[in-house]
C-alpha cells in the first residue's frame, strides 16, 4: 500500500492533471510529476507513467475515431528510438541539467510557433517529436509538448484522440523498457494503480471544460499547457 501522504498529495495532483488532460489532451504529467517527485521521489517515474497509460484510455473510449493514425505511425517510430535514450538519461544524466535543457527547447519551439502561427507537420517533424517525447517521457513522465505543438490547430477531439493513442502506447513502451533494465520497482506500479480513482474522477470532471475549449479555444489552451510544462521542468530542475 502506498504511503498516505502520497495518496493524498499525489491523488489531488493527478485529479487536477486529469482534468487538464481530459480537456486539453495533455497535462497529467505536468501537474502531478512535480508533486509526486517532492512527496515520494522513489515512486518516480513509474507511478506517473502508469497514470499516463491509463488516463488516455478514457479519452479513446469517446473519441478514438478522430485520431490521426497515419501521422502517429511516424511519431511512434521516433518514440521507439527515443525510449532507450530516455532510459539511458535516467541512469546517466543529472536530472537538473536534463530538465533545464528540455524546458528551454520546448519554450523555444513554443515561441517559434506563436511567432509564425504554424508548425509544419510532416514525416520529419513527427518523427522528431516522437523521439523527443520518448526521451523526455521516459526520463521525466512529461512527454506531450512536442507532439501537441504539431497538432495545436486541430479540433479538440482530433488533438485529444491523437495524443491519447500516442500517450497510451508510449507510456506502455516506457514502462516495459524501464522494467526490462531493472529500473521499474513494483512499488512504482502499485502506486500508479492506486491513483486510478483520481484519474477517472478527473476525466469525468473535465467534461464541461472540454465543451468550452472545443468552441475555438483549444489552440490557446494547448499553448498555455505546453508553456507551463516547460516552465515546470526548468523550475523543478533549478529548485
Amino acid at each position: 500500500m502506498p504511503p498516505l501522504d502520497f495518496l493524498v498529495a499525489g491523488g489531488l495532483a493527478v485529479l487536477l492533471g486529469a482534468i487538464v488532460q481530459g480537456s486539453v489532451g495533455l497535462g497529467v504529467g505536468l501537474v502531478a510529476t512535480p508533486v509526486v517527485t517532492l512527496v515520494s521521489p522513489a515512486l518516480m517515474p513509474g507511478a506517473i507513467l502508469v497514470t499516463a497509460a491509463l488516463l488516455p484510455l478514457a479519452t479513446l473510449v469517446q473519441e478514438v475515431r478522430h485520431a490521426d493514425l497515419r501521422g502517429l505511425g511516424w511519431a511512434f517510430g521516433g518514440r521507439v528510438a527515443g525510449t532507450p535514450l530516455g532510459v539511458w538519461v535516467v541512469a546517466a544524466v543529472p536530472a537538473r541539467a536534463l530538465g533545464v535543457v528540455i524546458g528551454a527547447v520546448v519554450l523555444a519551439a513554443l515561441g517559434a510557433s506563436a511567432w509564425s502561427g504554424t508548425v509544419p507537420r510532416n514525416r520529419t517533424t513527427l518523427a522528431t517529436a516522437g523521439l523527443v517525447a520518448g526521451a523526455t517521457g521516459t526520463a521525466s513522465a512529461i512527454g506531450g509538448p512536442p507532439l501537441a505543438l504539431l497538432y495545436q490547430r486541430e479540433s479538440g477531439p482530433r488533438l485529444r484522440a491523437t495524443l491519447a493513442v500516442f500517450f497510451t502506447g508510449g507510456a506502455l513502451l516506457s514502462l516495459l523498457t524501464l522494467g526490462a533494465v531493472g529500473r521499474l520497482p513494483h512499488q512504482q506500479v502499485v502506486a500508479g494503480l492506486a491513483l486510478t480513482p483520481f484519474v477517472l474522477a478527473g476525466f469525468l470532471a473535465a467534461g464541461p471544460l472540454r465543451r468550452y475549449l472545443d468552441a475555438r479555444r483549444m489552440r490557446v489552451a494547448v499553448l498555455l499547457v505546453v508553456g507551463a510544462s516547460a516552465l515546470v521542468l526548468i523550475l523543478r530542475s533549478l529548485v
